[in-house]
């Protein structure tokens, strides 16, 4: 763990990313909102999945890519009741987006008209909000979350990552970097 609270993660399997998913599901509670970023193929819908598993979650964990939100029950660690609003943030706000410029307004106008806003501004005591391609989200919504960065380097040195189509295979080193932001998460751990 680095000085501001970065915690800096190796997982070298598809395994790997699943089983962290299920520890920080082991730590989390209602009205937490986990940002995850990383290229196409990092593994956010690998790690989404452990996270799943980690709640209790009985149903398939996919990508919500075409749906754009997925809800599923489960249990928290303690045994209470679990509500995942599961997103993929992908086709909102568009690719042009930085922080003060006027996509923020665009990016709450989608929100709003999926019926997102209200869920990532006031998450009720049950309910947690894991959002795929999240990073765009961040200076717009959700002053208190957990940011997940997933890097996949592919630097011909890991040979599990690519197949010989030189198609991603579910192995392969990623770096997984979690960082804390706001009161809420000050102290994480694994």
């Amino acid at each position: 763990m680095r000085d501001d609270g970065t915690i800096v993660i190796e997982a070298p399997t598809g395994d790997d990313m699943r089983a962290l998913g299920r520890r920080i599901a082991a730590r989390v509670r209602g009205g937490d909102v986990l940002l995850l970023s990383g290229p196409l193929g990092a593994g956010k819908t690998t790690l989404a999945q452990g996270f799943g598993e980690g709640l209790g979650i009985g149903e398939p964990i996919v990508s919500p890519t075409f749906t754009i939100a997925r809800e599923l029950d489960g249990r928290f660690a303690d045994g209470s009741p679990a509500h995942l609003v599961h997103v993929d943030a992908y086709r909102l706000g568009g690719a042009d987006y930085a922080p003060g410029q006027a996509a923020v307004n665009r990016l709450l106008d989608e929100l709003e008209s999926l019926g997102l806003d209200e869920e990532l501004e006031d998450t009720s005591d049950d309910t947690v909000v894991l959002m795929e391609w999240g990073e765009q989200m961040a200076a717009a919504l959700a002053p208190e979350r957990l940011e997940i960065h997933i890097a996949r380097p592919l630097d011909g040195a890991d040979a599990n990552a690519v197949d010989a189509d030189g198609e991603l295979t579910s192995d392969g080193t990623r770096i997984v970097t979690l960082v804390p932001v706001g009161a809420r998460w000050s102290g994480f751990t694994l």
